[in-house]
């Protein structure tokens, strides 16, 4: 990993911004996303050697107001990459120790199965501690009033696998992370953020509670059509797993530390620590590698929000792009990738576009479903009349595929959880930005429960008038 931090230095020292990499370039890039994309708002920095190139908004938010660069977004899980530095910041100050266990360094961090007791600093932050949305109860620690409270709530929990033996993404390691940087510190944890992350960085508009910094709604995609919503209640005041909310502005700062540049806040090693991946995954702390390009970068997935920021150690650029609204699509991440296409001298593909095309699709199918219900209804009694005298086990058996979406349905929490690796899905969080897909399933559901129901009632009434 210093190969890469020594040739990210070289970047910054010694390299040139590409003939296409400027402001003017830039902005007629993003202009051409927000129009292609059809997001409602979204904001952009790009930095390199060690300054801001291009930081500006797009677009406008759910109070009519035009995007800004100081415009506040919710960054959801790019807070990981914040969470892991106040933890380094801690271990190079000797409070924290990263390679011994949470339990001997966290009071009130007690976990049902004995093999937590193992669990240490260093894979609560390559999310390799074991720790599972399977194995915990999510919904009872989302509900928690504090970090300390929600530590305690883990007591009832178990682990999915030894700790340092499986990487897997949960929320619950940052979080826990957070609650060890109060023990650690004696401050809270937002308060330690902007005394020793945000304060030294310059980034004034930065905290991790909508009480302190307040955006706009978000907004959700519904066949197109964009809805600001309220966020989904949750954990969200001083999580440390995605509770950030911040600017372009500021993250033009953030970024600028993150390659080296600008006041460092912690050594170059505690960098490398941090943009090293484990064996296991392609996950440091906070950021994820792309192996083969070395590409650092993390996404950030609210239900109204999404984010990504990203950092190029081959060109010395770093992005980050942040979106006041959320569909089945992110298309921040395709934003993120033609910058930095722009940045290696390519031509960037036009983003957007499988959103409008994937929205089309399901409004088409629920549509058409929509129109064979009112058929079946339509066309209950000739069904009936073709089917009298029909062993019931055989009718039955004509009626299972239009009660399938029906099944779809009742299990659609459950299987959204099982294609998410066993993340937990309520169906609250299914009315959001997966919206589209939900109303078509319920309305294919519902023609078909209601077209089954009345061809049952006809038949049983035709069957009673002959005998």
């Amino acid at each position: 990993m210093k190969s890469l931090l020594i040739g990210l230095s070289a970047a910054l020292t010694f390299g040139t911004a590409p003939a296409g990499m400027t402001p003017g370039s830039i902005d007629a890039f993003l202009r051409q996303a927000l129009e292609s994309t059809g997001l409602p708002g979204f904001s952009v920095v790009v930095t390199h050697n060690g300054k801001v190139v291009h930081a500006a908004g797009y677009g406008h938010d759910s109070e009519g107001h035009a995007v800004t660069e100081n415009t506040p977004m919710r960054v959801a899980s790019v807070s990981k990459s914040f969470t892991a530095m106040a933890v380094m910041t801690l271990v190079e100050r000797g409070k924290i120790a990263l390679d011994e266990p949470v339990a001997s360094q966290l009071p009130g961090f007690r976990v049902a199965d004995p093999r937590a007791a193992k669990i240490t600093v260093r894979q609560l932050l390559n999310q390799t501690s074991g720790l599972s949305d399977s194995t915990v109860d999510i919904a009872a620690v989302d509900s928690a009033t504090s970090l300390a409270d929600y530590t305690s709530r883990l007591a009832g929990s178990g682990l999915r696998a030894d700790p340092g033996t499986r990487w897997e993404y949960c929320n619950v390691n940052y979080n826990l992370a957070a609650r060890l940087v109060e023990a650690a510190s004696g401050q809270r944890f937002g308060d330690y953020l902007r005394q020793r992350v945000f304060g030294p960085l310059g980034m004034k508009s930065s905290a991790v509670s909508d009480q302190v910094v307040r955006p706009a709604d978000g907004y959700n995609s519904i066949f197109g059509a964009w809805l600001p919503r309220p966020e989904l209640s949750g954990f969200l005041n001083g999580s440390g797993s995605g509770g950030v909310i911040t600017t372009a502005a500021d993250m033009g700062k953030w970024l600028i530390t993150q390659t080296g540049g600008g006041r460092p806040l912690v050594k170059r090693e505690s960098l490398d620590v941090m943009h090293t991946p484990t064996k296991l995954r392609d996950y440091g702390m906070g950021w994820g590698v792309e192996r083969e390009t070395g590409l650092l970068a993390h996404s950030g997935n609210l239900f109204t929000y999404n984010a990504v920021e990203a950092i190029s150690p081959k060109t010395g650029y770093g992005f980050a792009v942040m979106a006041n609204g959320a569909a089945l699509t992110d298309d921040t991440y395709t934003i993120m990738q033609g910058l930095n296409a722009l940045a290696e001298g390519r031509t960037p593909e036009p983003p957007g576009g499988d959103r409008q095309l994937f929205e089309l699709v399901l409004a088409a199918i629920a549509a058409a479903a929509a129109g064979l219900g009112v058929m079946g209804v339509l066309r209950s009694r000739r069904w009936a009349a073709r089917h009298a005298g029909r062993p019931w086990w055989w009718i039955g058996l004509r009626l299972v595929p239009a009660l399938l979406p029906a099944v779809m349905l009742a299990a659609y929490p459950d299987l959204i959880s099982f294609l998410m690796n066993g993340r937990e899905v309520t169906w609250a969080q299914l009315t959001y930005f997966p919206a589209p897909l939900s109303i078509t399933l319920l309305v294919t559901a519902l023609a078909g429960v209601v077209a089954t129901g009345i061809r049952i009632c006809v038949l049983r009434t035709l069957t009673r008038h002959t005998k």
